[in-house]
Formats: structure tokens, sequence, C-alpha cells
């Protein structure tokens, strides 16, 4: 039996396809700034771009899950892969030309939220199919590895684009990253079963019924909802008291960059633990947020705040490969994308009202008021988790190592281990199979 995700060549293109697609993500940020402000000079701008790629993400989620459990993940994957790199190069080749229309860019930015919501639930799916059980936690852990480790490169790409050759350039990459993606999705081979005809409506209500079964699940998602509010309000108000109270704007890219250090870390570190209360042991990971938004609110030294910021990535990078595999694991593989789609819906919804609360409040009563009222809510959210009974005894009585589930439900070792071994041998034998591939 293969003990490696690595050594699966499906994976290792699973692997590729998602480095190589959000090293080309982790650049447009900055450039997308520093672009639009170069060319209209209002910030008001900025957030019509924004808004035009989250808004159609937000309400097409649900929608997108559905598809994704409906149709072979491969397909999705390819057309929105092929539909986002013509909406980044579309941008990229506006900026290029000099005199970048807003309308343009905002109406690419529409179609690349549009595909990205259809995109975004096929990951677990491709991972299911890719990875025998018993290696998802490690090979979740990898690909977290490689997202923060091109998350952490990233900027520093970013700068040198935008400072050298332009911002263009910069969609360019990120386009480019996108064509390649969906190059590689024409190399994995997994079987896909697609289920019989059904409304929409009744799709939406079977996922949504799955999501509500699982106390550990529903419960979990609020609290990841409220730390992605937090992460907003520092987002929103951390610079300005990184500039002018925490020595300058250099802490705060220090305070982001340890950040990304953490959320590299964190994915090392769940890739080598195996927690016996994989939802109790993430989500507590979690709650460490509310140190440096407790820390930016006192407001403590520099390195205080950094170092704060590290451990509180430390516990997202761990939690995030702990959770995708506990949900890979305990969910139907045919409701897995409208079940994750809910996950980044909450997720989602909650980033812009912490936007949007943050600087009100900060107005009406200071900075250190929404600073301590993130903290608090994070750490009291997120950890009091432990009193629902789900989050407590999931996996609890494991009695294989391997990974997290519930132990009720998992099948005694050997017999699950002679499965995956004729799982893969199933994999390597040629025949008529579908095609799956790989999305950022």
């Amino acid at each position: 039996m293969t003990r490696h995700p690595l050594r699966l060549g499906g994976f290792r293109l699973l692997l590729a396809g998602r480095t190589v697609s959000t090293l080309g993500d982790a650049v447009v940020p900055a450039a997308l700034a520093i672009s639009i402000t170069r060319a209209t000079g209002s910030s008001a701008s900025l957030a019509l771009v924004l808004g035009c790629a989250m808004v159609p993400r937000l309400l097409l989620l649900p929608v997108g899950g559905v598809v994704g459990d409906r149709v072979n993940p491969r397909l999705v994957a390819l057309v929105t892969d092929l539909v986002r790199a013509v909406a980044q190069l579309t941008v990229g080749l506006e900026l290029l030309g000099g005199h970048p229309s807003l309308s343009h860019i905002a109406a690419a930015s529409a179609v690349g939220g549009t595909a990205s919501a259809f995109a975004m639930p096929t990951a677990s799916p491709l991972v299911v199919a890719a990875v025998p059980g018993t290696l998802r936690l490690r090979a979740n852990a990898l690909l977290g590895t490689a997202t923060g480790a091109a998350q952490l490169a990233g900027p520093a790409l970013a700068g040198v684009l935008v400072y050298t050759a332009g911002p263009g350039w910069a969609f360019v990459l990120d386009g480019a990253s996108f064509a390649l993606s969906a190059a590689l999705l024409t190399r994995l081979r997994v079987d896909h079963s697609p289920g019989e005809p059904r409304s929409l409506r009744r799709d939406l209500t079977e996922g949504w019924r799955e999501v509500r079964s699982r106390d550990w699940y529903w419960t979990s998602l609020i609290a990841h909802g409220v730390w992605n509010g937090a992460s907003a309000v520092l987002l929103t108000l951390g610079p300005l008291i990184a500039a002018t109270r925490l020595g300058g704007d250099g802490t705060w890219v220090a305070l982001t960059q340890a950040g990304a250090v953490g959320l590299l870390a964190g994915s090392l570190i769940a890739g080598r633990l195996r927690p016996r209360r994989p939802v109790l042991a993430g989500n507590l990971a979690l709650a460490l947020y509310g140190l440096p938004l407790a820390a930016l609110a006192a407001p403590a030294p520099a390195p205080v705040a950094v170092a704060a910021q590290a451990v509180a990535m430390a516990g997202l990078g761990f939690l995030n490969p702990v959770w995708k595999t506990v949900v890979q694991q305990d969910f139907p593989a045919g409701t897995l994308a409208r079940v994750t789609s809910y996950d980044w819906l909450l997720s989602l919804a909650a980033a812009p009202l912490g936007y949007v609360l943050a600087p009100l409040a900060a107005g009406a009563w200071g900075d250190r008021v929404p600073l301590l009222t993130a903290a608090g809510l994070v750490t009291l959210v997120c950890a009091g988790t432990a009193a629902v009974p789900g989050v407590r005894r999931y996996g609890a009585r494991a009695s294989a190592p391997q990974a997290p589930g519930p132990a009720t439900e998992r099948p005694p070792a050997r017999a699950r281990e002679r499965r995956e071994d004729q799982e893969e041998k199933q994999r390597a034998r040629p025949g008529d199979r579908t095609r799956s591939g790989v999305t950022p």
C-alpha cells in the first residue's frame, strides 16, 4: 500500500496545479490595488472592482456546489480555469495598453468571481478522488504547505513585477497560472458517477440537510465565520495602528509576512500530528486569533504583535488540513461539493461584515473597542465549540490514528487498508474512466 501521497501521480498533479495557481493569485492583490489607484486615484473604484468579484461569488456558491456534485469535477475545474485565465489576461492587457477602462476591468472581475463560485467547491471532491482515506490528512497538509509557501512568495514577486515590468504583467502571470492548471487537468484519471437528475432546489435542500445533521459541522462553521469577521477587523484597522503607533509601515509588512510564515508552519505541524479529537483541536487553534487583535488594541510592542500574528496564523494553518480531512471523510462523496460550498459561503460572507463594521465602530468609540470585541468573540466562539457534544467526541475513540473521524462509523484498520489497496489498484488500471484534474 502506498504510504505517502507524493507517490501518487494524480496527487502530484493536484499539488502542482494548486501551487502554481495560488502563486499567481497571491501576486494579484497588490497589483490590483496599485493599478486601480494609479488609473483612477479613487479607493471607491477599487472597492467597485473588488465588489464585482465578491458579489457573484457569494450569490452563486451554493449553485456551484450543486454543479460540483452533479458534474464531473474535472470538467467543472477545466472550464472555470479557462474562464479565469481569460478574465485575468483581459485585465492584464487592459493595463498594459496604457489606458485601462474601469468598466472592462470590473466586468472581467465579475466573470472571474462567477467562475470561482463554481471552482471552489470542486477542491475537496478532487482530493477525495485522487487520494485514499488514510493519506488524506498528509495530502491536505502538503497542499496547505504549498499554498502557504506560494502566498509567502507572492507579495515579493508582485513587488518585483509592479515596479519593474508594470502591474499588468501580474495579471498576465495569474492568467498563465490558470492556463497551466487547466493543462494539468487532462492528466489525472478518477471515477465519476453522475447522480440521477433532480431539481436545483432539491439538491440545495439535500446539501443543507447534510450540514444540519452534524452538530460538529454547523457549529464549527459559525466559529469559522466569526474568525473571518475578526480577521477583517484586523486587516481594516491594523495597517493604520502599525503605521502610527508601532513604528511605521514596515511593522505591518513584518506582521503580514509573519502571518504567512505561521500559516506555513501550521500546515507542516498538521501533517505530523494526528489529534484524537481533530475538530476540537482545530477550533481551539483558531481561538488563538484573539492574540494579535488584543496586541494591536493595547497596543503591544511591535515584536509582540508580530509574534502574536505568527502564532495565530499557525492555528489557521493547522486547522485547514485537519478540517478538510474530516469533512472529506465524513460526508458522502455525492454531497461533498454542496457541503463545502456552504462552508465557503459563510466564511466569505462574514468578512465583508467585518470590513464594514470595524471602521464604523472605530469612528464612534476608537479602534480599541472593535479590536477587543473581535478578540473576545473569536476566542469565546471558537473555544466555546468545546461545549458541543459532537465537537468533543468526534474521533475521540478512533481505532486507527491515520486520519480523524468518528469511531462508530470507521471500519477496522485492516479492512480499511485492504479496501484502499483495491482502490489504488483500480486507479492504476487503464480503462474507461472519467478524467479529473486540478483546481486552484
